[in-house]
């Protein structure tokens, strides 16, 4: 019971219904063709049946007299007119599926034909006289008849109902052709039995067809929007979002997929976790080393850490942006590894090429950090946390809000831990001091908000 429970759910049964569906609408297109056949070929053998009563009876009929019935309405009273309508209605007699039997025969006009001897009783109508005109050339069935038997192609409609003719032509003693005898059966029967058949081959083929579309878009639809799902998830994981997860509640094979495909991104996650925490641990490593040379710069990364992640809470970011800050700030000053010690460490002033090389390191710090580290806000500390809220830092001269939030935090932060550090040019200011220099800096170089934050997060007012 379970393994029918599961084939039911598979793709494989998916793809085995879309192909029966398939087979159903094939069959029932076959079927609407195989109809028309049929009906042509019962159509065909019922014209070949009708030549050949139409040939056998103008076999019958004596030409002779056919030549000798006067061509007006007095001709049913001759007697050749009678002689050959008795032969008529004696084959009539003998072949009881024929409505109507005559003879016609050509005019000197253009498909106009004349009636030579009718003696079927049309009810409702006159019989047709000797001479009477009838349009001929509306049937290339009894047009072609001087030539041999013929048949109509198509069930006729004309002012004697829906029939279907044979035609054979009268042969003289010459064995030339004198008239045509033309023979109808009632075909109503066999036109609305035809139209029918047809309606309701069609209504079958539209139906099998309306099903098969549906049943062919739900499987469809089931088929390509778990696909469209993982071709989505695996564009997120291309653009780096490892924590995308394809949501697929399909207990098919392409469920199973998805769930392996959800598995592969959390590995995949966790293995850049853990290279970005490697990373990390060894960038942070280098700035240390690099603190380290310095007894006056030492744990200036770690401090401005610290006041950072202070600054941060007291403002109401969530633990998450408070854990980001503290990293990036340990990291902010990652860019002076690519400056040589010499100006580091120089106590004297600096050259305006020495400076313009201090003012690079935020740059080369994002550099180095934008390979791993693909967070916009961590590298956006990194290379803006000279920027002055006036406008006039660097390295990009931006102004205000255009500054990141965060880096104007490690912006306050670095300053005061600078301010509050003795350096080889100068003592350590006071706590005090240090506060009082960040408030005057407000609006010119901090952000306000921040610095009464930090002031806060100090426990001063």
């Amino acid at each position: 019971m379970k393994a029918k429970k599961i084939f039911l759910h598979s793709f494989r049964a998916k793809v085995t219904l879309a192909l029966i569906f398939s087979l159903l609408f094939i069959t029932g297109l076959d079927n609407l063709v195989l109809y028309e056949y049929n009906m042509r070929l019962q159509f065909k053998n019922l014209q070949e049946k009708l030549k050949i009563i139409a040939g056998t009876a103008a076999a019958q009929i004596d030409a002779s007299l056919i030549k000798k019935v006067p061509l007006n309405k007095e001709g049913i009273n001759s007697e050749a007119y009678k002689k050959v309508a008795a032969q008529l209605n004696k084959i009539k007699a003998a072949n009881p599926q024929l409505k109507y039997i005559y003879t016609i025969a050509k005019t000197q006009k253009p498909g106009i034909w004349h009636f030579v001897v009718d003696p079927s009783p049309h009810i409702g109508k006159r019989t047709s006289f000797p001479g009477e005109e009838y349009e001929a050339s509306r049937f290339p069935g009894m047009m072609k008849a001087y030539d041999g038997t013929s048949a109509d192609n198509e069930l006729e409609h004309d002012e004697w109902g829906t029939t279907l003719s044979g035609y054979a032509p009268i042969y003289d003693d010459n064995l030339k052709p004198v008239a045509v005898l033309g023979i109808d059966i009632d075909a109503s029967e066999v036109n609305a039995m035809r139209s029918a058949a047809r309606v309701k081959a069609i209504f079958v083929l539209v139906l099998v067809l309306g099903v098969s579309i549906i049943f062919g878009a739900w499987v469809s639809m089931g088929v390509t929007r778990p696909v469209k799902n993982l071709v989505k998830g695996t564009r997120k994981i291309a653009s780096g979002d490892l924590n995308y997860k394809v949501e697929i509640k399909s207990k098919d094979e392409i469920g199973e997929l998805a769930e392996a495909f959800n598995v592969m991104a959390d590995n995949l996650s966790k293995s850049r976790e853990k290279l970005h925490d490697y990373f990390y641990r060894v960038v942070q490593a280098m700035v240390r080393s690099l603190e380290a040379k310095d007894h006056y710069t030492r744990g200036h990364s770690d401090r401005v850490a610290e006041y950072a992640g202070k600054i941060a809470k007291t403002m109401g970011f969530s633990n998450d942006k408070v854990e980001m800050l503290t990293k990036a700030a340990q990291l902010h000053d990652i860019g002076k590894l690519g400056i040589h010690e010499d100006i580091l460490n120089k106590k004297s002033g600096l050259s305006d090429v020495e400076w313009d090389l201090i003012h690079q390191h935020p740059a080369v710090g994002e550099e180095i950090l934008k390979p791993i580290f693909l967070d916009e806000e961590m590298l956006a500390v990194v290379r803006s946390h000279h920027e002055r809220y006036d406008g006039k830092g660097y390295p990009d001269g931006l102004k205000g809000d255009q500054i990141n939030i965060f880096a104007q935090i490690v912006s306050v932060a670095d300053s005061y831990d600078a301010m509050t550090s003795s350096r080889s040019y100068r003592k350590a200011l006071s706590e005090e001091e240090a506060i009082s220099r960040l408030k005057a800096g407000c609006g010119t170089q901090f952000n306000e908000a921040v610095v009464e934050a930090f002031v806060k997060a100090l426990g001063n007012v």
